[in-house]
């Protein structure tokens, strides 16, 4: 069994964690919901949320940083590229990977300066 670093040292984009608040919506439809991201990367999301989505939904959404990390709520179109359902003792729903299709450039790079930090918010 590997170690959770050799695992991520495979990765050609290091993940961080997370605990962060998401308002997506379908790029079809008016409602806006709720998720949680779990962890990023410079490529996407890992997400959890009550709704169920189908893989290549395409969806507009805003993640929401605390001040202190001098990244601004962000606006990016993603799309589902895989869905897992998810069962814990007091939560069930989905875990969604989310996959950026257009993110722009000023928040891409204060997103790659906050996972070359290696912090990890809570």
């Amino acid at each position: 069994m590997e170690s959770s670093n050799q695992a991520r040292e495979r990765r050609k984009y290091p993940r961080i964690s997370l605990d962060l608040p998401l308002e997506y919506r379908a790029t079809s439809a008016p409602n806006v919901r709720g998720a949680l991201v779990i962890n990023a990367s410079e490529t996407g999301l890992l997400v959890h949320s009550i709704k169920e989505m189908p893989v290549g939904m395409k969806l507009k959404i805003v993640v929401m940083f605390p001040e202190e990390f001098q990244l601004d709520n962000f606006e990016v179109l993603a799309e589902v590229v895989w869905k897992d359902i998810q069962w814990k003792e007091d939560w069930e729903g989905y875990q969604l990977g989310l996959k950026f299709i257009n993110l722009l450039e000023e928040d891409h790079l204060k997103l790659k300066q906050l996972l070359a930090d290696g912090h990890e918010i809570w």
